[in-house]
């Protein structure tokens, strides 16, 4: 947690809106990582990351103190999140599609076929293919795997965090992470295989998305 998040907090339930800017602008990168591994699209993180700013922006009169600061926000996002998620699924599909997620994966897309030349090209394509495999890796697994897998390695909760943030027994945290990255690990090496062998001789090892990708 970062040192002054207590300080800013005391500020910001005294009044200070440059205190509860600040708080907002620290954690927000790894609020909006967390909504968009969770939900799985940028239009909807959007949603959900702006969501939970203002649900701790309004809440921050009723943060206790008995959990961190970062923990109590990652419980934000991640309600958030799964609301976002609950709201698309009552949303109608076009064509079978959901809208936003359409949009998102064109627009990778794009910028996979037509990287910044100022970006490294060909390096950038390539890392860019590894996390959209990761995303629909974790897009296919069960939500209350995601989530907890999510918190572990793109928030960096340990697991006491994670058993507070969900309101579940620790063992079921270690339970749920250790499922959902059997799962990812087995998705992403399904997918990595057949390209492997069609590109490699004898001897070779290639480097799987599993390996190589942040989740962030």
């Amino acid at each position: 947690m970062p040192a002054d998040d207590d300080t800013l907090v005391a500020a910001a339930r005294n009044g200070d809106r440059a205190a509860v800017e600040r708080l907002l602008r620290t954690h927000y990168d790894r609020i909006h990582a967390v909504c968009r591994r969770i939900t799985g699209n940028d239009a909807d993180a959007d949603d959900a990351a702006q969501e939970a700013l203002l649900s701790i922006a309004r809440g921050l009169q009723r943060f206790d103190g008995r959990s961190s600061f970062a923990t109590w926000v990652y419980r934000i996002a991640t309600n958030a999140s799964l609301d976002e998620l609950r709201r698309r699924r009552r949303r109608p599909l076009l064509d079978g599609v959901d809208e936003h997620d359409h949009d998102s994966r064109r627009s990778e897309l794009d910028r996979r076929a037509d990287p910044s030349p100022a970006a490294g090209g060909d390096g950038v394509a390539e890392q860019l293919a590894d996390r959209m495999l990761l995303g629909a890796a974790l897009g296919e697994l069960a939500e209350e795997f995601r989530v907890a897998v999510v918190l572990r390695d793109v928030a960096d909760l340990d697991y006491a965090e994670i058993a507070a943030v969900l309101a579940v027994p620790v063992g079921t945290v270690k339970s749920r992470i250790a499922r959902g990255r059997a799962h990812l690990a087995a998705a992403l090496h399904d997918t990595a295989s057949e390209p492997a062998r069609n590109q490699s001789g004898p001897g070779t090892r290639q480097t799987t998305a599993a390996e190589s990708t942040p989740l962030t």
